[in-house]
């Protein structure tokens, strides 16, 4: 049974990609691919690392949908979680720091046209006005954690901020995003 083009509830794609239905992988990366890769590509900053990582995080995606749980968080945060934790595993690994050490000024170009593409893509699920309805200092620390791969201790360290402070905006920072976007 082939998923339709329009917008499918989430709880029935889940089951479907529980099933593993073919078609249900298809409609997850589809709909999904873009904002994911905008997430990875905040972090790697090479564009054929982060299509990697990318093809990683969504087999990923099939092979540990069991473990979702939509009792902890929705769908969709879930994935950014694992392609956000995959991209930062990839950022830290010795491949990518040999990488880093011959990338050349054509991929920061590419990075460059490709930032504004993310850019759209940020867009176009929302985030940016959520992120600018944020205090200065709770939206700088959601960008370091989420878009540039930080941990909270990282933050502290480098930016001379207490880490109670790093955890509280970053929880004060979520909380009013999910007001914005009224999640529940």
């Amino acid at each position: 049974m082939s998923l339709p083009k329009q917008q499918i509830d989430q709880d029935q794609l889940v089951n479907r990609l529980r099933a593993k239905e073919a078609d249900a992988f298809s409609y997850l990366y589809d709909n999904y691919s873009a904002a994911i890769y905008g997430s990875i590509s905040r972090i790697v900053n090479n564009e054929d690392v982060a299509q990697e990582v990318l093809q990683d995080a969504f087999m990923k995606f099939w092979d540990k949908i069991e473990q979702y749980d939509s009792s902890k968080g929705r769908f969709f945060t879930w994935m950014v979680n694992i392609s956000r934790n995959l991209a930062i595993d990839k950022l830290r690994s010795k491949e990518m720091k040999k990488v880093g050490k011959t990338d050349n000024i054509e991929t920061y170009v590419t990075g460059i046209e490709r930032s504004k593409l993310n850019h759209l893509n940020v867009d176009g699920i929302g985030l940016k006005e959520t992120l600018t309805s944020l205090r200065d200092e709770e939206k700088f620390i959601l960008e370091m954690v989420y878009f540039k791969g930080y941990t909270q201790s990282e933050i502290s360290d480098e930016f001379d901020i207490p880490l109670g402070t790093v955890k509280t905006r970053l929880r004060m920072g979520l909380k009013n995003m999910r007001k914005v976007l009224q999640v529940e």
